[in-house]
């Protein structure tokens, strides 16, 4: 998942670059969201491994 946040920074950054202010926006959107969802289920997980 967080290869996939990636995927979606380095998009964005490139069609920043070329000027398509839309798509870069909204991969730069996608990208955030991926990545906080990858962050809970990090925490998640590492909380899963703590109590068991």
């Amino acid at each position: 998942m967080l290869y996939w946040a990636l995927v979606f920074l380095v998009v964005a950054l490139i069609a920043a670059a070329l000027g398509f202010g839309g798509i870069a926006g909204a991969s730069a959107g996608i990208a955030k969201i991926i990545f906080f969802i990858f962050l809970v289920l990090l925490v998640l997980s590492l909380l899963g491994h703590v109590l068991r």
